[in-house]
């Protein structure tokens, strides 16, 4: 079995979200959350990535962008 490649495709809603929630588990006692240290290089992989793509990062109203992405993504009660 070669190892390919995998490509996930995300709205920028989705990977600012995403990319938020990243390094909050980075920054937390991950063992108690990850169990598996395998897990570790993907999860790294991802953020680096969501990190290079995503100029919001580093905006001056990041906060606002990250909530305005997090309420067009939650389900409408």
């Amino acid at each position: 079995m070669s190892d390919s490649q995998v490509t996930i495709k995300l709205t920028r809603d989705e990977a600012l979200v995403l990319s938020h929630w990243l390094e909050r588990l980075q920054m937390t006692d991950l063992s108690r959350v990850v169990d598996d240290s395998a897990v570790w290089a993907p999860i790294h992989r991802i953020a680096g990535t969501l990190d290079k793509a995503l100029h919001e990062l580093f905006a001056p109203d990041h906060d606002q962008r990250l909530e305005a992405a997090r309420q067009r993504l939650r389900p409408e009660d």
